[in-house]
């Protein structure tokens, strides 16, 4: 059953939570796969609650900013919904999807599957492509003082998710490596005609920035 009020206590406490966080994982980031979350859901069934809980609590705590922790993410979703009083069917719902969200250099697919992290994993991974991504891709890439672009170091792919976490390679080198790929790894039919125009848009940068790169 939908609950406005906690749903909008979930929000607040993202606004407060993320206040200043860094730039491709911040407030705005979630309110964006919250948006997109609720354009999926016009079109696909699944319960609108757990998927938007579950869009809001999504990227509470990245394993990027963690250390590369992978459990503090979803103990934090799972504390505060506690904390609301939230039933336990729902709680485990959420809890689950947010351990599954993550791309993780395509290594996170786990056994858990439902609806509602399809809804919620397309409406995060469009939010990793087309302009936006572009802009988040060198934002984080900024944050972690990468290159823009090495021709001597070529795109890989990667054996496991530890090895994907570890990688530092130049920005250019995750469009490759994961922004390409999520197209083809939507769930969702409106997620998947959603990310056609997305992902030829990241084509036609690729395409100018290479252009560019050599005083084209």
């Amino acid at each position: 059953m939908y609950d406005k009020t906690i749903v909008s206590k979930t929000k607040k406490f993202i606004e407060e939570t993320l206040q200043g966080a860094e730039g491709s994982h911040d407030k705005f980031h979630v309110l964006r796969v919250w948006e997109n979350t609720k354009l999926i859901l016009k079109t696909e069934k699944a319960d609108p609650f757990i998927c938007e809980l579950a869009a809001l609590l999504h990227d509470i705590a990245d394993h990027k900013f963690h250390n590369g922790n992978e459990d503090i993410g979803y103990q934090k979703a799972e504390h505060f919904l506690t904390s609301l009083k939230v039933d336990n069917k729902s709680i485990t719902q959420v809890v689950n999807i947010v351990k599954n969200v993550s791309f993780l250099g395509g290594h996170n697919n786990g056994r858990y599957f439902s609806q509602e992290l399809a809804v919620v994993r397309d409406a995060d991974r469009l939010d990793a492509i087309g302009a936006i991504g572009i802009a988040r891709a060198f934002a984080y890439g900024g944050y972690k003082k990468r290159e823009l672009y090495n021709p001597d170091i070529k795109p890989v792919i990667y054996k496991n998710k530890e090895e994907y976490k570890k990688s530092t390679v130049p920005t250019i080198n995750h469009f490759y490596e994961k922004l390409l790929l999520l197209k083809d790894k939507m769930d969702t039919e409106t997620g998947k005609k959603l990310a056609e125009k997305r992902h030829n848009f990241m084509l036609d940068y690729l395409n100018q920035f290479f252009k560019e790169w050599k005083g084209k």
